[in-house]
């Protein structure tokens, strides 16, 4: 048996972690390459295509809140701390896949997973080593509507660069769903949030926001009160959130509009790359292309 490869693709909730794996396949199958497709959220429910692995078979998150009187967090740790205790039924199916097929790898929205707990580590570990020996790389999804919000945007940075230190693994970071700020930021601005600039924080316009200081409620030091209304403390925290991210200088994007197939196939070459797949492939003589053609006309 010889290598196996994949992705994991992970981000917080709404990011379009499972548009972009279906967008993946299609790409795939259109340039006749093999997937095998995992979902290990626990609460999804509507696919484009059938996972071949489906976590919702061992256990559901529905299924967990509702016995064990669980929020929806902690339904979810609950999950993949069962995983872990039954982890043939990864493993098992994953022994079978060939070195032609990209694994890929759909993860649930929490935040906790990729920066809070262990879990996630320890069960990359397992993918990644003994029999299995995966090549696996992260991509890491950010919606692009963050970098209006340029604090939020620094926050979702922050998390990336957390999942990088966590699971150390070669990591992709991508904006996705770029058509929804298409016109709204302008191309030499869109640049500094690619490779992010702290400086951004600097020129950034008012968010709007004001701070809501109630008289006869302890609000804290009456001394602060000046500094507080003018977000001072706010934005010293966004600074230093930034520094952070800066001096690391881990993290840059690319961009995806998951319904460009040039898009979604740049992606998937930078994924490549990472878990070096093509190194592995034998080269295909033009009659075996024939042959295969004439395999998928017969079919």
């Amino acid at each position: 048996m010889g290598s196996r490869y994949g992705t994991i693709v992970m981000g917080p909730a709404g990011a379009g972690k499972t548009t972009f794996c279906s967008a993946l396949i299609e790409h795939l199958k259109m340039n006749r390459r093999s997937c095998f497709y995992v979902n290990l959220d626990p609460a999804a429910e509507d696919f484009a295509y059938t996972p071949d692995i489906d976590i919702k078979d061992l256990i559901s998150l529905e299924d967990v809140m509702e016995e064990l009187h669980l929020g929806p967090n902690g339904g979810l740790i609950y999950c993949f701390e069962f995983l872990l205790e039954n982890l043939d039924f990864l493993t098992e199916p994953l022994e079978d896949v060939t070195e032609e097929y990209l694994i890929i790898i759909d993860m649930p929205g929490q935040i906790e997973l990729y920066s809070h707990v262990p879990i996630l580590p320890a069960l990359v570990k397992t993918l990644t080593r003994g029999s299995l020996n995966i090549s696996m790389c992260a991509a890491y999804l950010l919606e692009s509507s963050f970098i209006i919000d340029r604090s939020k945007f620094f926050s979702g940075t922050l998390s990336a660069m957390s999942a990088m230190l966590m699971l150390e693994l070669p990591h992709v970071n991508i904006l996705s769903k770029m058509d929804l700020v298409k016109g709204q930021v302008a191309r030499r601005d869109l640049k500094r949030f690619i490779d992010p600039d702290t400086s951004l924080l600097q020129d950034a316009p008012e968010s709007g926001l004001k701070y809501d200081y109630k008289d006869g409620v302890d609000n804290g030091d009456a001394d602060e009160k000046s500094t507080i209304l003018a977000g001072e403390t706010f934005a010293s925290l966004n600074r230093a959130v930034a520094q952070l991210i800066d001096e690391f200088s881990l993290v840059s994007f690319l961009k995806l509009d998951a319904q460009n197939e040039d898009s979604v196939g740049t992606i998937l070459s930078y994924i490549d790359d990472c878990i070096q797949f093509h190194e592995s492939q034998e080269p295909k003589e033009p009659n075996d292309q024939l042959d295969d053609m004439d395999v998928d006309g017969m079919g």
